[in-house]
């Protein structure tokens, strides 16, 4: 995730506002002393296949249909959340599918904030009403990311499959920024689509939304199929990045917040224009880059699990070659912090192992060779060349 907004500014995004709230928490128990040598990653859940949508560039495959037989059962779920809480991981993002569509959701949420996880939501947010606003926010959820892929019903309309779910959606940001809870844009960049992005920041600026992040499109699941054709050439994610980053320079960051994300190569674009914008800014962008460490969080930082239990470096990630393992096997925490995962250990050596232009690239040191999984994913190669570098040019744009 590149935090563009507080790379230019440095602080007052709602990133920094969540992560105060997880560091005012209560010291760590001494019972939790021993594992304070574990990895603690943000955890992606996908708690349910399911989805009132059918989006066409879902990287899960989600649709109203397609509820796994096998998805962790109630129990199950609140063990995973005790291993979770035990863990202190940082954050957990209940993900879909669309969430709020798994019945027992608001017992597995009530239940994580008993354990005093800090939580978040992934959501289409056509399900979101004043009264759901009101009860996440009452059931400890902290912020809710809503997707809108349109500044109009035209565009929004066509990519989510569904009539009614851009205005649906709209009506879901505006009932979270009415009860108080933090919410955000999500915007899948296709070029379908990239051309409304300011018209879409300027909608979510009118709502009153502060936080505003731009995906790029995964070849995963249905966006497999969409790839080759929708896919942003490096030159179009250098302009919406140029975008973002004017944006973020002009607004405070009380006001808006910008992010990208499955993207650690922006961070040297990012880079390289605060050199020359700001040599203070790029001081401080090193040093938070320094802290946060080089590169992808795939396999280390981050982590994700499917609605079956399986473990991936992340939630882009899933599929059987990139399993880490299952939790109804073996705990989440051990399978985590097993040094000998043939998965994880490869994910956390990926600087060392990237090929090609990404290997002898010399800003590989920040990051870390790109997507591992885009790379995986386009070329069959887990280690070859990130597709998507806006630092590349030349064929690649075509």
């Amino acid at each position: 995730m590149n935090r563009i907004t507080q790379f230019v500014h440095g602080t007052g995004t709602v990133s920094e506002v969540l992560r105060r709230r997880r560091e005012s928490g209560q010291p760590v128990p001494s019972n939790l002393l021993a594992f304070s040598d574990l990895r603690r990653p943000v955890v992606f859940w996908n708690i349910t296949n399911r989805c009132n949508l059918r989006c066409s560039h879902c990287y899960i495959g989600a649709g109203p249909e397609s509820r796994r037989e096998d998805e962790l059962t109630t129990a199950e779920a609140k063990a995973l959340i005790d291993d979770l809480a035990g863990m202190q991981v940082p954050l957990l993002l209940f993900s879909g599918g669309e969430p709020l569509v798994r019945d027992d959701f608001w017992e597995l949420a009530r239940h994580a904030a008993a354990r005093d996880l800090t939580t978040a939501l992934s959501t289409n947010g056509t399900l979101i009403t004043p009264e759901v606003a009101r009860g996440l926010r009452d059931a400890g959820v902290e912020y809710a990311g809503i997707s809108l892929d349109g500044a109009s019903p035209a565009t929004h309309d066509r990519m989510r499959k569904m009539p009614g779910s851009f205005d649906r959606a709209v009506r879901g940001l505006e009932s979270c920024v009415a009860a108080g809870l933090k919410c955000g844009v999500r915007v899948t960049a296709t070029r379908e689509n990239y051309a409304e992005i300011p018209a879409i920041i300027d909608l979510a600026l009118a709502m009153g939304v502060p936080r505003f992040c731009v995906y790029w499109l995964v070849p995963g699941g249905r966006g497999r199929d969409l790839h080759a054709a929708l896919q942003l050439g490096p030159r179009e994610v250098e302009g919406v990045l140029d975008l973002l980053y004017r944006k973020a320079r002009e607004l405070d960051p009380s006001v808006m917040e910008f992010l990208t994300v499955d993207a650690p190569q922006d961070a040297v674009h990012l880079l390289v224009r605060l050199q020359n914008d700001d040599p203070a800014a790029y001081a401080s962008m090193c040093t938070l880059l320094g802290l946060a460490g080089a590169g992808c969080s795939a396999g280390d930082r981050i982590a994700n699990i499917d609605p079956s239990g399986n473990v991936y470096p992340c939630q882009f990630a899933q599929t059987e070659a990139l399993k880490v393992g299952n939790v109804r096997e073996r705990s989440f925490r051990d399978l985590w912090n097993d040094a000998e995962n043939p998965v994880l250990s490869r994910f956390r050596t990926k600087t060392e192992r990237v090929t090609g232009a990404c290997g002898r690239c010399p800003h590989r040191n920040v990051c870390g060779g790109g997507c591992r999984i885009r790379a995986f994913a386009v070329q069959g190669d887990l280690w070859a060349d990130d597709p998507l570098c806006p630092l590349r040019r030349g064929d690649e744009d075509e």
